[in-house]
């Protein structure tokens, strides 16, 4: 079978899923005259909205009798759960940087794992139009970087193209600015190997991603490693261990052509192909004829490193905009998210009506939440906590390795700020352009909400990459916000005349007419403390006109609107987030002013 199997790997932003709509346009997946939307693979809304890849996805293109198989990765480091499986199902990498910004560190995440696979990578500099391009220096960066990945010498001996996605061409010169994609189709044909899979073999398939269809239920994606398989095939899923865990048969066998899943009868093996049928096969469990005993090696799943909890919204507006607010709605949707979703752990807590969901990152977490959002969930969210564990006897947390682009006028700040959060500094260099890039290994709980700060600090220029490094040392004490917070101290509607003195107190996160209740957090007091205030009180009405037009309305300035990122970030610990479908409300957990106060004397006393 003509088949070649490919991943792209890029760094967020890189170009790669526009070099991927060009690869459908000119080799003939999409009519000329058919409407499609751009960036055709970042088909769920958040990934249009943020111009991020968050879930890999398969897609298949035809070119001159090659059928090729194309894996596009994230490349963000919270999905990295996704990327190590993935690269088991190719046998060869498009590594695709920008011609300006070079390798980044989610580049190295990923190519480091590709590498240590033995998948020779094909190197596609993109956006070589770009005015700021740095062909040459960018080159010399990605091959320092497969040398300190430990990169074999074939691996060393890569081809090179240079391309604009955008535009839809690569040549082997990179003084050319116009033709095809044909030399980068070309390449994939002669560089890639085809499938080393077994024909004749009995039917083995790898479980790599995982979906759910509302009419065919699980559907398992993967590699067929060995034999073929018919529709209604009698078939057995085993775990690493070799165990059943279930047997069934084969509903359902489809294969990818360009964005669509297209039913088959029959898959060879060297495939991508998406199976349904079977309940409880999770991915790396191996999918197989029945008369085999023995799994194939799946990629280990890294642990979650971060956990929030997800409770029912109980604040005295519940309720008024979402239509999903019961504890079994939100149960239900966090095991069918944990289901498809192998980073996200999901376990109940004492009181039933909220859940421990244990993931990668911050990032991670708040996707999960703006989706739930956008289904009609209403939650209230604690603030996220990283997952300790013990090691020797010693206490043990995770760490991050971080990677700074910064202004060189503002390094000294983020220093001293990463300093404050117990980060290590392990490497300070020029980047070029009055660039610094500083490199840190950080505590990931130190990290927690630094990232809105740190983009004030450097005035919206600063570019921070973080990657989860290893398991280490329990740093101590990490100094957590400053500030306290403005109560209210009753249920009505926020005025102007209440609001106007309270801005000498601190921020405001309400304006004028804004409905509140006891214990909703509507403002940052400019001091450590916490203090309770009425934002609603009203003007008293004399009949005496004021002289000197005392009377003019109060100009406030406009509250402070924060996204459920900072939302999230921004709590403390007795602090809580309510997400509803229009509102992002802050509070404290403990509405009620005695209860707070009963809790913190309990606090203090552990």
């Amino acid at each position: 079978m003509n088949l070649r199997n490919v991943a792209i790997i890029a760094h967020v932003d890189h170009g790669k899923t526009t070099l991927v709509d060009q690869l459908f346009r000119q080799s003939g997946t999409f009519r000329d005259n058919q409407r499609i939307e751009e960036r055709a693979m970042d088909s769920n809304d958040l990934e249009k909205e943020r111009g991020i890849t968050i879930l890999a996805k398969c897609t298949s293109v035809d070119w001159e009798g090659t059928r090729i198989n194309i894996v596009d990765t994230p490349g963000h480091a919270d999905f990295g759960g996704e990327v190590e499986r993935i690269l088991s199902m190719v046998d060869g990498v498009i590594l695709l940087v920008d011609s300006s910004e070079g390798a980044m560190p989610q580049t190295k995440f990923v190519t480091g794992k590709a590498l240590a696979l033995g998948l020779r990578p094909i190197v596609v500099v993109n956006k070589i139009d770009r005015p700021d391009e740095r062909i040459q220096e960018v080159l010399d960066e990605v091959f320092d970087l497969f040398v300190s990945l430990d990169a074999t010498d074939e691996q060393l001996d890569f081809p090179v193209l240079y391309a604009s996605g955008r535009n839809g061409y690569a040549n082997d010169d990179h003084s050319l600015r116009e033709g095809t994609l044909a030399p980068l189709f070309n390449k994939i044909v002669e560089h890639v190997p085809a499938p080393s899979a077994d024909p004749d073999g009995p039917f083995k398939f790898l479980v790599t991603l995982l979906d759910r269809d509302n009419f065919l239920g699980r559907i398992l994606t993967g590699l067929v490693f060995s034999g073929s398989v018919k529709t209604n095939q009698q078939i057995h899923a085993l775990d690493n261990d070799g165990n059943v865990v279930e047997t069934g048969r084969a509903s359902k066998i489809m294969t990818f052509r360009g964005l669509e899943r297209v039913p088959t009868e029959e898959a060879q093996a060297g495939d991508i192909i998406s199976l349904a049928g079977l309940t409880t096969a999770t991915v790396s469990n191996t999918i197989c004829d029945p008369s085999v005993s023995e799994p194939l090696h799946a990629q280990p799943i890294d642990p979650p490193t971060l956990s929030m909890r997800f409770a029912v919204n109980d604040s005295p507006m519940a309720g008024r905009e979402g239509s999903k607010v019961t504890s079994r709605m939100i149960r239900d949707r966090l095991f069918r998210e944990a289901e498809s979703n192998v980073a996200i752990k999901v376990t109940e807590a004492d009181d039933r009506d909220s859940y421990e969901v244990a993931g990668r990152g911050e990032l991670q977490l708040g996707v999960l939440i703006e989706t739930m959002r956008r289904e009609g969930f209403e939650l209230g969210i604690s603030r996220p906590r990283v997952l300790f564990r013990e090691e020797d006897g010693k206490k043990t947390e995770p760490y991050e390795t971080v990677i700074i682009d910064v202004d060189e006028e503002y390094s000294g700040t983020v220093v001293e700020k990463m300093n404050i959060r117990k980060a290590e500094m392990t490497d300070m260099r020029p980047s070029g352009g009055g660039k610094t890039r500083i490199t840190f290994s950080a505590p990931s709980r130190g990290m927690i909400g630094y990232h809105g700060e740190f983009l004030s600090d450097t005035r919206g220029t600063g570019i921070m990459n973080r990657l989860f490094e290893k398991y280490g040392p329990h740093k101590g004490n990490i100094e957590g916000r400053k500030n306290g917070v403005l109560i209210s101290n009753g249920a009505g509607e926020a005025n102007s005349y209440a609001l106007g003195p309270l801005e000498e107190r601190g921020i405001l996160f309400v304006g004028h007419g804004e409905a509140l209740y006891e214990g909703m957090i509507v403002g940052e007091n400019a001091k450590p403390d916490d203090l309770e205030v009425n934002p609603m009180k009203a003007k008293q009405l004399t009949n005496f006109r004021a002289s000197g037009g005392k009377d003019d309305a109060i100009r406030l300035t406009p509250p402070k609107k924060m996204t459920l990122e900072q939302a999230i970030a921004y709590i403390d610990d007795d602090e809580m987030v309510e997400v509803t479908p229009k509102s992002i409300r802050l509070r404290k957990r403990h509405l009620d002013p005695h209860e707070r106060k009963k809790a913190s004397r309990a606090k203090a006393a552990a």
